[in-house]
């Protein structure tokens, strides 16, 4: 553990160390920097300075105002383009629904035609089954007759 410690101990010295070397190297070139500003200064009078301030200062506004116009420029072409997307896209829905709606009407014309084609065919069924109801009837009036004709019949060969 101590061991440990020592080497921690250690590390932090390093670091100090290293620290203290950059805050050394830091405050050289700091003066390097002061001195070559000191010669190379330019001295102007207040109102100078004042307008060439204003200037600096309409310059950076006009930067950041260009800056905004950019960004609204891209908004707007982002905008413009989401705009035509959701015309496209509203275009297809209304391609759909109309596709649909026709759809829709060819089917129920279907199913009118069906139900009048049911209805005729029920027709046909009521016609036959009245019909055959008929003829049954003329089958059992026949077959009456023939009852009473054939019993008769037997009446008159066997007395």
């Amino acid at each position: 553990m101590e061991d440990e410690r020592d080497k921690e101990t250690g590390k932090g010295s390093e670091r100090w160390s290293a620290a203290i070397v950059n805050l050394s190297e830091m405050a050289t070139n700091l003066e390097s920097l002061q001195k070559l500003l000191v010669k190379k200064a330019v001295y102007v009078d207040e109102e100078t300075f004042a307008k060439a301030s204003l200037s600096s200062e309409q310059a950076r506004a006009i930067k950041a105002l260009e800056q905004r116009v950019e960004t609204l420029e891209r908004e707007l072409d982002a905008a413009i383009s989401a705009a035509a997307r959701a015309r496209s896209e509203k275009r297809q829905a209304e391609a759909a629904q109309k596709a649909a709606e026709l759809r829709a009407q060819e089917i129920t014309r279907e199913l009118e035609n069906t139900t009048k084609v049911f209805e005729l065919h029920m027709e046909e069924l009521r016609a036959k089954q009245d019909e055959i109801s008929k003829r049954d009837k003329e089958i059992k009036l026949l077959e009456a007759i023939i009852q009473t004709l054939g019993g008769r019949h037997s009446r008159s060969t066997s007395g």
